[in-house]
C-alpha cells in the first residue's frame, strides 16, 4: 500500500516537474531565442536582404508602422488572407531585426471604427471586394518623429516579389528626409499632357512617377544654360540641340566629381512630336558627341543595332505576329551580372540602341552593363526609320557574330571638352581633366516609354503599373546607386510566397487539351447531323410525308454509332483528367501528411541514437581504464 502511494506521488511529481520544465523552456525560448531564425525556402522570402537591414541599421529615430488588414471582413477571401499573412509576417521580421527602431500596430479597421478613420485619414485606399461589396482594407502607414508620414494605399498582390523593396522604400524616405537631388534635363513629354496624335490627355511617364516618388526631381529643358548647385545627379535624356554654356556647364559638372546619367539614341520612335512634324521619315537621333570625344566615349548615330535572338514578338498593322529585330529585350545573359545596378534584373525591354565603343587612347575604365547577343547586326540608322515592316528589316540583317555594348559606365580619367569657358559661362573654377569621372551611358531612350515595360491596368478603381520587364528598375537602381545610397539595391525584385501546383496546371492544360480538341471532333459532326437532317427533312414524297431512302437510313445509324463512341471517347478523357489530377493530389498528401513526419521523426530518432551512444563508448572506455 505505502509502496502504490510512493508511486503516485513519484508520477505526480514527475509530471509536475515535466510542466514546470515546459513552461521554462518555453520562457527561454521566447527570451532567448525569438530572434533566430531558420528559413528554407527556395527564395528565402521570409528573410530579409542586406539592402533591407541596412536600411534598419540606417535608422535614427523611432519610426512607427500601422498595418491596418480589414480581417472580419475578408473572413471568406482565402487568398487575399494569405497574402495579408505574408505581409504581416514580413512586417514582424523588420520590427524585429529593428531592434525597438520600428514599432509595428496591426489594426483591423471595421466599419465605422476609430481604426477606420485612422485609415482614412492616412489616405488609405479600400478596396470593395466580395458579392457584398465590402470595404477592405490592406495597407500601411509609417510615421517618423517630426511627424512625417508615407504610406502603401493597398498591397496588391499581383506586385509580391517588390512587397519588400517598398516596404524597405518607405522606411527607407522617413529614416533619411533628405532625398537625393535629380536634375533632369529633357524634352520628350515625360511629365505627360496632351497628345499630339490624338488629342487626348497622356498621363506622365512610370519612370518619371518613380523617380519622383524617391527623389526631389527638378526638370529642366534642353533651353537652360546652367545647372543647380545642389544636383546630386544629373539626368540627360535624347540630348539634342544643346548650347555651349549648357554643354560647358555639365562637363565641368562631371570633371568636377558630379554624376551624369545620360540616355542618347541614334532613333527616338517613341517621339510624338517628332512624329508630328515628320521627322520620324528620317532619324531622331541624339547625342553629345563633343563631350563624349573628350570623355572616351564613341557613339556613332548612324548605325542601328538588329538583333534577331533578342528581337521581340509585335503585332503587325494586318493583325499578323512577328519578330521585330530592332524591338529588343535583353535578358540576363546580356547584363552585367556584377554590377550593382543590373545585377538583379532580368529583362530590359528597348527599340533601335544604338552602340557604344571606347575611344583609342582613352584612358577611362569601361564597363559594359548591357551588350548584346552575338547574333546581331548594324543598318544604317535612315534606312531602319523607314522601313515599318518587321519582315523588311529581317530581309537585310545579316548576323556579325559580335556583341556590341549598349550601355556602360566610363569612370576615371577624361579631359575637358572645353578649353576655355564659352562667353557667358563662368570661368573661375575651369578645370580641364580629371580622374574622378562617373558617367553613365546608355544608347537607347525608347527603353524609358511605358509601352517597352510596363502596363496600365484597373484595379478598384486605382490604376495599377504592372512591369513586364526591369527597364523602370534599371533608371532607379542608376539613380539610387549613383546618388550614393547602395541600400535599396539588392532588393528590387524578391521571390513570391504562392507555389502553384504546377504539375497540376500542366496537368490539367494537356488534359483540357485534348478536351477541346475531342469537343470541336464531336460538335462538327453535330452541325453535319443536323444538315443532314434538314436536307432529309426537304425530302418529302407527294402526299408531303417524309421520305428516307434505305442508304441513307443507314448512314444516319452509323454516323449515330459513331457519336456515341465519341461521346465515350470524351467520357473517357475527362475521367482520365480528374484520376490524374486526383492521383497527383494523393501522391502530394502523401508526402507532406505521411513521408515528411517520418522523415522528419527518424531524422530525430538518428541525432538522438548518436548522443546516447557517444557516452556509452566513453563510458566503456573509462571502465576499461579502470579495470
Amino acid at each position: 500500500m505505502l509502496k502504490n502511494t510512493q508511486s503516485k506521488l513519484t508520477s505526480s511529481l514527475s509530471l509536475l516537474l515535466v510542466a514546470i520544465l515546459f513552461f521554462v523552456l518555453v520562457f527561454i525560448n521566447n527570451q532567448l531565442l525569438s530572434s533566430v531564425r531558420l528559413d528554407l525556402t527556395e527564395n528565402q522570402v521570409y528573410s530579409l536582404s542586406e539592402g533591407s537591414k541596412q536600411v534598419l541599421k540606417e535608422i535614427d529615430e523611432p519610426i512607427n508602422l500601422y498595418f491596418f488588414f480589414s480581417d472580419k471582413a475578408s473572413k471568406n477571401m482565402t487568398s487575399l488572407r494569405n497574402y495579408a499573412n505574408r505581409v504581416e509576417s514580413l512586417l514582424t521580421e523588420y520590427e524585429t531585426l529593428a531592434e525597438g527602431k520600428l514599432k509595428l500596430q496591426v489594426l483591423d479597421p471595421v466599419a465605422f471604427s476609430e481604426q477606420e478613420d485612422q485609415a482614412s485619414q492616412f489616405g488609405l485606399t479600400a478596396a470593395n471586394i466580395g458579392a457584398a461589396g465590402e470595404a477592405v482594407y490592406m495597407g500601411l502607414a509609417a510615421t517618423n518623429a517630426l511627424d512625417e508620414q508615407k504610406v502603401i494605399a493597398f498591397f496588391d498582390p499581383q506586385k509580391e516579389s517588390f512587397l519588400e523593396y517598398d516596404i524597405s522604400k518607405l522606411i527607407h524616405q522617413l529614416s533619411e528626409p533628405e532625398s537625393v537631388k535629380l536634375t533632369l534635363i529633357t524634352d520628350l513629354p515625360i511629365s505627360g499632357g496632351q497628345n499630339p496624335m490624338t488629342g487626348q490627355a497622356d498621363p506622365e511617364w512610370t519612370f518619371y512617377s518613380q523617380l519622383q516618388q524617391l527623389y526631389s526631381v527638378e526638370t529642366l529643358g534642353s533651353d537652360t544654360t546652367h545647372l543647380p548647385e545642389d544636383t546630386d545627379v544629373l539626368l540627360l535624356i535624347h540630348p539634342q540641340n544643346y548650347s555651349e554654356n549648357l554643354l560647358y556647364e555639365i562637363d565641368q559638372y562631371a570633371l568636377q566629381g558630379g554624376k551624369v546619367l545620360t540616355f542618347v539614341d541614334p532613333h527616338n520612335e517613341s517621339d510624338q512630336m517628332a512624329m508630328m512634324t515628320g521627322l520620324m521619315e528620317g532619324a531622331n537621333s541624339s547625342s553629345l558627341y563633343q563631350l563624349f570625344n573628350a570623355w572616351g566615349i564613341e557613339f556613332d548615330t548612324s548605325k542601328v543595332l538588329l538583333d534577331a535572338m533578342a528581337g521581340l514578338d509585335i503585332r503587325t498593322p494586318t493583325g499578323d505576329v512577328a519578330r521585330h529585330f530592332g524591338f529588343v529585350g535583353f535578358n540576363a545573359e546580356q547584363l552585367d551580372r556584377e554590377d550593382i545596378v543590373s545585377a538583379n534584373l532580368e529583362l530590359l525591354n528597348g527599340a533601335s540602341f544604338g552602340v557604344l565603343t571606347k575611344l583609342k587612347g582613352s584612358q577611362s575604365n569601361w564597363q559594359p552593363l548591357i551588350k548584346s547577343t552575338v547574333n546581331s547586326d548594324l543598318i544604317d540608322t535612315n534606312l531602319y526609320a523607314q522601313t515599318r515592316d518587321p519582315l523588311e528589316l529581317s530581309k537585310v540583317y545579316q548576323t556579325s557574330n559580335t556583341q556590341h555594348v549598349l550601355a556602360a559606365r566610363v569612370l576615371g580619367k577624361a579631359s575637358s571638352a572645353f578649353a576655355e569657358a564659352p562667353e557667358g559661362s563662368d570661368n573661375s573654377n575651369y578645370i580641364d581633366s580629371t580622374n574622378k569621372l562617373n558617367v553613365m551611358v546608355v544608347a537607347d531612350t525608347d527603353m524609358l516609354a511605358d509601352r517597352f515595360w510596363v502596363q496600365q491596368s484597373n484595379f478598384f478603381g486605382q490604376m495599377i503599373a504592372t512591369p513586364f520587364a526591369n527597364n523602370g528598375d534599371f533608371i532607379t537602381n542608376a539613380v539610387e546607386n549613383m546618388g550614393g545610397s547602395d541600400a535599396l539595391i539588392s532588393i528590387r525584385s524578391r521571390g513570391t510566397f504562392a507555389r502553384p501546383f504546377t504539375k497540376v496546371d500542366e496537368l490539367t492544360v494537356v488534359a483540357e487539351q485534348k478536351f477541346r480538341e475531342q469537343e470541336q471532333l464531336l460538335q462538327q459532326q453535330l452541325d453535319e447531323t443536323e444538315q443532314q437532317l434538314m436536307q432529309l427533312q426537304g425530302q418529302q414524297g407527294e402526299d408531303g410525308s417524309l421520305v428516307i431512302s434505305p442508304q441513307q437510313q443507314v448512314a444516319i445509324d452509323q454516323f449515330m454509332q459513331k457519336r456515341v463512341s465519341i461521346r465515350k471517347s470524351l467520357r473517357e478523357v475527362r475521367h482520365q483528367l480528374d484520376k490524374d489530377i486526383e492521383g497527383l493530389g494523393n501522391v502530394l498528401k502523401l508526402l507532406n501528411i505521411a513521408v515528411a513526419p517520418l522523415c522528419l521523426i527518424l531524422l530525430l530518432a538518428l541525432l538522438r541514437a548518436l548522443f546516447r551512444t557517444k557516452p556509452k563508448k566513453a563510458k566503456v572506455k573509462k571502465e576499461g581504464v579502470s579495470a
